[in-house]
């Protein structure tokens, strides 16, 4: 299944997409996509539904965070072997866990709006894996289970916030609109092997990053397990997986970053694709 939430931020109403691609109302029969619907209960219940039965939600509406009830933003650094080499990095032993706030949280196409004085903005493309029931002290070969589905995420990074005002890499990470998903969150079972997915993001039109889940160093699998000997990860949270190559700080010989009117449009193969512009920061 593919769900989704569309309308006014604040006032979002739930969906699926049915087989045709067409959104479906679904406030007829939840009043969200949260905790409860990504439990398997709640996810079984949802795919008993006759989409075509639905009533079909006209236009264009506004996607929105394709999912409520998030208490944890987690991000992994540095984690697709060939990202770390662009970037002169390690390769990591362990997984590098960050935090982006949940304010940064924002629908798929929303504006990403550039911090105050930010001159080093940057673009990742990534997966995003939402936990659908508890995972705590889970091991590699059962965190699956406890994966709801999977969600497209763009991981807008402030460079200079990031890695040259000291301290942790989560200021450069948890700016307002630096946390796009969507526009679907996908079940796991219709997304299939999470390691063969290509990925992609373009900057005005231009080629910038292209990728492949395959290439990650630490897999979704192993990702849940080790975040959860740390963090009790609890239905609607989200772990952000880390970026393929190409991202504005790897350009040689002089890195590129974002600037107010640039247009952001990046994918992952069965997940959909988000469109941001870039806007000036305004209070």
């Amino acid at each position: 299944m593919k769900l989704a939430r569309y309308g006014k931020p604040g006032k979002e109403k739930p969906a699926l997409v049915d087989s045709n691609g067409k959104l479906r109302d679904l406030s007829g029969v939840v009043d969200t996509i949260g905790p409860a619907q990504l439990s398997p209960k709640g996810l079984a219940k949802l795919a008993k539904i006759k989409a075509d039965k639905l009533p079909l939600v006209r236009g264009t509406p506004r996607m929105g965070v394709p999912f409520t009830g998030a208490t944890k933003f987690v991000a992994i650094g540095l984690n697709y072997s060939d990202h770390a080499a662009e970037t002169g990095s390690p390769v990591p032993k362990e997984p590098i866990v960050f935090h982006k706030t949940l304010g940064c949280m924002q629908g798929p196409n929303d504006d990403v709006m550039l911090p105050k004085g930010s001159v080093k903005t940057d673009w990742e493309v990534e997966l995003g894996i939402v936990i659908g029931t508890r995972a705590r002290y889970v091991t590699k070969k059962a965190a699956l289970d406890h994966v709801a589905g999977f969600v497209l995420v763009n991981d807008v990074s402030e460079r200079e916030y990031q890695l040259e005002r000291g301290g942790l890499w989560d200021k450069g990470k948890s700016c307002d609109t630096f946390g796009p998903v969507g526009p679907w969150l996908v079940t796991k079972d219709e997304v299939g092997d999470p390691q063969k997915l290509d990925m992609w993001l373009d900057v005005n039109g231009e080629k910038m990053q292209r990728g492949n889940t395959k290439t990650m160093i630490f897999n979704c699998a192993t990702l849940v397990s080790y975040v959860s000997q740390f963090i009790t990860l609890e239905p609607g949270d989200i772990i952000t997986t880390g970026t393929p190559p190409g991202v504005g700080l790897g350009i040689k010989p002089t890195p590129r970053f974002l600037k107010a009117g640039d247009v952001m449009t990046l994918g992952i193969q069965g997940l959909g694709q988000q469109t941001q512009k870039v806007v000036k920061f305004k209070l």
